[in-house]
């Protein structure tokens, strides 16, 4: 795993409370469906209803 800066894991990143997340292969899933990263951005902007959308911020976990 990569430990720049600019990427915490779930162990240095806060919990976001309310913001609920199943996709447990990311870096910032912290094991409890919560999502630990810094900013979360969703996208695109062109979207016109939920299954357009996409978090950007999703990283894959290492291994």
């Amino acid at each position: 795993m990569n430990n720049n800066s600019s990427e915490k894991t779930c162990k240095t990143c806060h919990q976001n409370s309310g913001v609920s997340c199943d996709v447990t292969n990311c870096v910032y899933h912290d094991g409890s469906s919560t999502c630990t990263a810094e900013k979360i951005n969703v996208g695109p902007s062109y979207a016109t209803s939920c299954t357009d959308t996409v978090c950007a911020t999703f990283k894959q976990k290492n291994g």
